[in-house]
């Protein structure tokens, strides 16, 4: 082969686990989209959705309101983040379905979509911001159209792909295999390099931390 025709080698890549339901997650895709920012070129970053409610858990959010509330506190001191007046109102109101499920499938509907997982990170985080800043129900479909305005998709398509059953189970398959892969709290970041996976982080870290070991990591690899 020339070098005009050679494929280009796979990047290592960053694998992004959380959940639109987790408030630390919230905190931490805006440390995930720097990265993302700050080493595009030398790593690929892609999101999973590892579906922290569901199935028994799936219930009113007042039923675990009073430890959440607890929680805003310390993501926003912590991360620098803000949870949005209408969001700690449907804490308070108790009654929103707190289910990880309906805006995963989002997500898993974006991503098929698009075929984008660069972009998919942005739009999992707008999600997040749909809920804890703005406090919108994410069970609701019509809740993701103005959602998709910024990355050009097209509403009825997305509409037609989210309530599919394909959708619904490239869901559930995919909080299978991250819970396969020995995950056991969001957030959590993966690095890929070849076919070896190395643990960067789990919960919450700030953004230089994370930069140094992901640079410690690559020049480890000699990525």
């Amino acid at each position: 082969m020339t070098p005009e025709t050679t494929p280009p080698a796979h990047l290592p890549e960053l694998l992004y686990i959380q959940d639109p339901l987790c408030g630390w997650c919230y905190g931490t895709s805006p440390v995930i989209q720097r990265l993302q920012a700050d080493f595009a070129g030398r790593v690929d970053v892609s999101v999973l959705c590892g579906g922290m409610v569901k199935g028994e858990d799936v219930g009113p959010i007042g039923e675990v309101w009073p430890d959440l509330r607890r929680s805003l506190h310390d993501v926003e001191e912590v991360t620098g983040v803000q949870f949005g007046a209408a969001f700690k109102a449907l804490g308070e109101a108790g009654d929103y379905v707190y289910d990880s499920e309906p805006p995963c499938r989002a997500i898993a509907a974006f991503r098929q979509l698009t075929q984008d997982p660069a972009r998919t990170v942005a739009f999992a985080h707008a999600v997040q911001v749909a809920l804890f800043r703005d406090g919108q129900d994410l069970n609701n479909p019509s809740v993701y159209n103005d959602l998709l305005a910024p990355f050009g998709v097209d509403v009825v398509a997305f509409q037609q792909r989210w309530a599919s059953p394909e959708t619904a189970r490239a869901a559930q398959q995919e909080f299978a295999a991250v819970a396969r892969s020995g995950v056991e709290g969001f957030p959590t970041a993966v690095v890929r390099v070849a076919e070896q996976g190395y643990v960067l982080a789990r919960g919450y870290q700030p953004y230089e931390q994370l930069r140094a070991g992901l640079e410690q990591l690559l020049a480890q690899e000699g990525a």
